[in-house]
């Protein structure tokens, strides 16, 4: 035979508990959306940093430090708050001199295409 408890014996659901239940069940929630937010920025970031890769731009820049060219945090601290994607577009397809430094920018016209260029800026101006 089961030993079995009485009703007034069993567990039931306090005020206490119901509210730790509640605030566990929000954290969760919370930690499971900006765990999402976190995937999705991770997920731009890497597609514009892979575009910088196979179009030829890390051999000259580096995210954060100048090395033959300027680093890309520098340029996007530039352009802040400016409508300047064309014309960084259009710079980095054409090539460029003066504007940080002596040594030209290449052309890099046919390297990525036009929407490619686009994510790289953007990429580039996110820092």
């Amino acid at each position: 035979m089961r030993s079995q408890l009485p009703l007034s014996l069993a567990s039931k659901p306090t005020a206490a508990n119901t509210s730790k239940k509640f605030v566990s069940s929000i954290i969760l929630v919370a930690a499971l959306g900006l765990s999402a937010q976190l995937a999705l920025a991770d997920d731009a970031a890497p597609a514009g940093e892979a575009l910088a890769q196979k179009g030829g731009c890390l051999m000259c820049h580096t995210m954060t430090k100048r090395n033959v060219g300027p680093a890309f945090k520098d340029v996007a601290a530039v352009y802040k708050g400016q409508d300047v994607e064309e014309k960084l577009i259009t710079k980095i397809k054409n090539g460029g001199r003066g504007s940080w430094g002596v040594l030209p920018m290449p052309p890099n016209e046919g390297k990525l295409t036009d929407d490619e260029f686009r994510e790289v800026v953007r990429w580039i101006r996110s820092m």
